[in-house]
């Protein structure tokens, strides 16, 4: 399992990178990986106010399709539009290319409670 350790993680299986008070999100090897090969992206609305937890995209797969949540609320404030077309980059390349919506936080202490790279992984042998 491909796990960069640089970004933060949430048990249900989505990542962040945080640049300033922006964090781009998308979901971790592990859970492309679980979904099997994707063919359809549901993104949320850029704009959209939304608190940690909110159900705010749906991955469809050959499998079964996967409800995204917010992990830190905040504004949606771009979304990957080439997803649209070509969802497998989430399999491809999930921590690059396969990024799925960007959101403007406020409060500091939501990344606080997020995992780091070793505690998600603990969390996933579990």
């Amino acid at each position: 399992m491909s796990l960069p350790q640089e970004l933060f993680y949430e048990k249900t299986h989505e990542w962040l990178r945080i640049d300033d008070h922006t964090a781009t999100v998308g979901i971790t090897d592990f859970a492309q990986n679980q979904l099997s090969d994707l063919t359809f992206v549901e993104l949320p609305e850029v704009g959209k106010i939304v608190d940690a937890g909110d159900e705010v995209a749906v991955l469809e797969s050959v499998k079964a399709a996967s409800d995204i949540y917010a992990p830190i609320a905040g504004e949606i404030v771009a979304v990957n539009m080439d997803l649209e077309d070509t969802p497998e980059m989430i399999n491809n390349s999930p921590y690059e290319e396969g990024w799925l919506f960007k959101i403007k936080f406020q409060k500091e202490e939501d990344v606080d409670n997020l995992l780091s790279a070793a505690a998600y992984e603990d969390f996933c042998e579990e």
